[in-house]
Parts: structure tokens; C-alpha cells; sequence
């Protein structure tokens, strides 16, 4: 008998190519809910860097992400812009919606880390492996 994965999970990790570290993650009920947390998480990484934090109408019980501190990239305004460009975020959820993960990486190649963002469909005790699973 084939079981129903019915929950959705999200995570931030960052990367120097070798090895990889989370920053912090969720398990959440729907894929919106996956979106929402993880556009919440790119705004707070991107506005560490002297903009003020965007209200989010929705709050979830889990908390934020690590902060990480870039250096010399545009890595901020990419994770504002995925995080804010409506056909970003309609990829994303199409992706969750066929059972791909749904991922967005940046990097800083001046002290060569890669930060992803990553939101999948799976019990939470099923862990996204950024060495497995890249795309």
C-alpha cells in the first residue's frame, strides 16, 4: 500500500561546493504556505543588508532562517527579486504543484558560497538533499 505524502517542507541552505549547511527550515500542511515561508526567509536575507523588513500578512508558527552576512554580489537583489516577481513564484508553485522541488540558488562568488532556497512535497522526516537533488 502506497502511502499519501500529504505535507510539504522548505529549507535554506548554503553551500562552499563541498559541503553543505542548514540555515534553518519548516514543515508546513500546502505548497503555499511553503512559498510563503520561503519568500519570507529570501526578503529577510536581502533586507539584512540595510532595507526594512516587508510585513508578511501570514505567520508562521516556525521560526526565521540564520542571517547571512554577503559579500560584494548581488545575491540580495536576486533573492528580493525571486522573492517579489510574480513569474518566479508561479514557477515555483507549478513545480510544487507536478512534485518537483521548487529551488533557487544564489551565489557570492567572492567567498564562493551558494545559498538555496528549497521547498519540496514530502513528510518531513524526508530531508531535500541539496547533493542529491540539484536541478
Amino acid at each position: 500500500m502506497t502511502r499519501r505524502v500529504t505535507g510539504y517542507a522548505a529549507e535554506v541552505t548554503v553551500s562552499d561546493g563541498q559541503r553543505f549547511a542548514s540555515l534553518g527550515g519548516v514543515a508546513v500542511q500546502n505548497r503555499r504556505l511553503v512559498l510563503i515561508w520561503l519568500r519570507r526567509q529570501a526578503l529577510r536575507l536581502a533586507n539584512g543588508h540595510g532595507l526594512p523588513l516587508v510585513a508578511e500578512p501570514v505567520r508562521l508558527s516556525t521560526g526565521d532562517v540564520r542571517p547571512v552576512r554577503f559579500h560584494g554580489s548581488h545575491a540580495p537583489e536576486e533573492l528580493r527579486h525571486w522573492a517579489t516577481h510574480g513569474p518566479h513564484q508561479d514557477h515555483a508553485i507549478r513545480a510544487l504543484e507536478a512534485g518537483f522541488p521548487a529551488l533557487f540558488t544564489v551565489s557570492d562568488p567572492a567567498v564562493g558560497l551558494s545559498l538555496t532556497l528549497a521547498g519540496w512535497r514530502g513528510r518531513p522526516a524526508e530531508r531535500w538533499s541539496p547533493a542529491t537533488n540539484r536541478s
